[in-house]
């Protein structure tokens, strides 16, 4: 009997976060067909680092600002309604932009402006997302998961920049706004399947500010919290290049094609994609921060390395090569999250970090994009890079002397 109960429970969460996954890879694929034809669009419009500055801003800054929201209400409410009604939001607001398109109003502030809008979505769904994964996974799974999860999406990722290259290619830009609208009823369709409990229980007679406060001062009066949350901001800043300049980087080195940067996306997917595998057959990291460490100083050496290529053969083989650390570095720093948080707190510090990382990048962008109106990216890329693998070398240092083994 107890073999057959434990049969039954290992069924019961395997098959929700079947559906979890298949529900949330659906919606990101469509949310990154919309963004790589939007930022290619504006790339190839403009030609313009302020321009992309601007994109950057509108898709960043509003999740950021929301999610000091999102993290209460993700502690408060049940997760997987605020899901769905983050992902129908979305949805309203780029099918209404597809509607603006065909009547002619096809004007770049309008691309900024819904952008905002997804991004507000963003705040809310991100905590929820990020929170739900404990309540679904038994905690000894939750590497493996998770390396499925990045499996997933590099595989839905590298089917994205080409669907996003063909549609604006062939079709033009409003039929990205449309596989958006249609992915994410398919995905709010999923999510409904699978039953999923509020964390908490009882009233709630704190206020949202009450609340907010409370999980700031419980990230950061603990160590392993607040070194984590510093590399976040940190690192998100040094990223942001080699993010969102190394298409205008294409753009002005290799040239304008829209397969050129179809290919930049493609080569840092397939990348992602085998990191991933590696993820999910590896099962687990003994040693969390070290793997993190070294995959942030692996992330330096390779965007340096893009900054000094001159043949476009070498930088998509180095932008792939660089790829395959980010599942180990985005798993290793999430299970440390969710192994050491409590249940009713995971949305509020999920809420933070998203917050530093949200605020990192919009800061840098605002930086760094009109600098590569002025000066080679290239420059920057090697710059940052080098920055970039200190900051790894520095994250495993303090965290041995501080006595953080995890």
């Amino acid at each position: 009997m107890e073999t057959q109960a434990v049969k039954d429970h290992h069924q019961s969460w395997l098959g929700r976060i079947v559906l979890f996954l298949v529900s949330q890879n659906i919606s990101i694929f469509g949310s990154s067909v919309v963004s790589f034809a939007i930022i290619w669009h504006i790339t190839l419009e403009t030609s313009s680092g302020t321009w992309v500055m601007l994109f950057t801003i509108c898709s960043l800054l509003p999740q950021v600002l929301v999610s000091l929201w999102g993290g209460v209400w993700a502690d408060r409410y049940n997760r997987k309604h605020l899901i769905m009604l983050s992902d129908g939001f979305a949805a309203l607001a780029t099918l209404g932009l597809a509607v603006a398109f065909w009547a002619g109003y096809q004007r770049l502030e309008m691309l900024l402006a819904v952008s905002l809008v997804r991004s507000v979505a963003g705040g809310v769904q991100a905590p929820a997302v990020s929170a739900l994964y404990p309540q679904l996974v038994p905690v000894e799974k939750l590497v493996k998961v998770q390396g499925v999860n990045q499996t997933l999406q590099s595989v839905l990722m590298l089917l994205a920049p080409a669907v996003g290259g063909v549609v604006l290619g062939s079709m033009g830009i409003v039929w990205a706004f449309m596989v958006d609208v249609v992915t994410a009823s398919l995905a709010i369709l999923v999510m409904s399947f699978i039953p999923v409990q509020n964390v908490r229980t009882g009233e709630v007679n704190a206020s949202v500010l009450a609340e907010l406060k409370e999980g700031i001062v419980y990230t950061f009066s603990n160590r392993l919290l607040k070194t984590v949350v510093i590399c976040f901001g940190v690192s998100f800043f040094l990223i942001t290049p080699a993010a969102m300049l190394t298409p205008l980087f294409v753009e002005r080195t290799f040239g304008s094609e829209v397969w050129r940067l179809t290919a930049n996306e493609i080569a840092w997917t397939l990348g992602t994609l085998i990191g991933g595998v590696f993820v999910s057959v590896k099962g687990e990291f003994k040693e969390k921060i070290r793997t993190v460490a070294v995959g942030l100083v692996a992330f330096g050496i390779s965007f340096a390395l893009l900054g000094l290529a001159g043949n476009f053969t070498f930088y998509l083989l180095v932008m792939s090569a660089s790829g395959f650390f980010m599942p180990m570095v985005a798993t290793a720093q999430t299970v440390l999250i969710q192994e050491n948080v409590e249940a009713t707190m995971m949305g509020r510090v999920f809420s933070l970090i998203h917050i530093v990382s949200g605020t990192a990048m919009p800061v840098a962008i605002i930086f760094f994009g009109p600098l590569a109106d002025l000066v080679p990216i290239s420059g920057i890329l090697l710059v940052t890079g080098v920055l970039l693998a200190l900051t790894g070398v520095v994250y495993q240092v303090v965290s041995r002397r501080m006595g953080l083994v995890y």
